[in-house]
């Protein structure tokens, strides 16, 4: 089975890809960081990034719909986000990495769950602001480096989507996936 990560900064235009990708067939196995904020928030909590704890539990949630999809018997599953986008996210908000963190980084390295191809969303030029996503385009594109330096120092290349039209985008990962060996 092969395991590829469809990442870039928020407001990209990531989730309308995989959507498409989904309706065409592949197996996409959803993010975590939105469900965890959404979650927070209904329980009265606004900014539950600001705590390091939430890397934690982004963390257990990525780790336990990873686990579930491994029993399936897809030949190609496409992941939104990572643990890897984790890392990347404590960087950037200043958290220390915790040990829940450093513990699935390791076990992603050494059962190699991840293709080392990642699959680069760039930005579109623009954020759109939503509860979950409280960014500026200018802190996107800081986000969007510390994601690729993220990526890059943990041994995983960095596959760029280019900004365009939505079936030019979904056409351009759709070469990677099928490039593969």
């Amino acid at each position: 089975m092969k395991r590829y990560i469809l990442t870039g900064t928020p407001g990209a235009g990531k989730t309308t890809i995989l959507r498409r990708l989904e309706h065409d067939g592949y197996t996409v196995v959803e993010e975590a960081a939105t469900d965890v904020i959404a979650l927070h928030q209904a329980r009265g909590e606004p900014a539950p990034w600001t705590k390091p704890s939430f890397l934690d539990a982004i963390t257990d949630l990525q780790r336990r719909r990873q686990e579930q999809a491994a029993s399936r018997s897809d030949t190609v599953q496409i992941y939104d986000r990572s643990p890897v986008c984790t890392y990347a996210l404590a960087t950037y908000l200043g958290h220390p990495v915790t040990s829940g963190l450093a513990r699935e980084l390791e076990r992603v390295r050494a059962g190699h769950i991840y293709e080392k191809k990642v699959l680069f969303v760039q930005n579109l030029g623009f954020v759109t602001p939503t509860d979950a996503r409280l960014i500026t385009f200018e802190e996107s594109l800081r986000f969007e480096q510390v994601h690729r330096d993220a990526y890059t120092s943990l041994g995983y290349e960095c596959v760029f989507i280019a900004p365009g039209p939505l079936p030019d985008r979904v056409a351009a990962v759709k070469r990677q996936l099928e490039a593969a060996p």
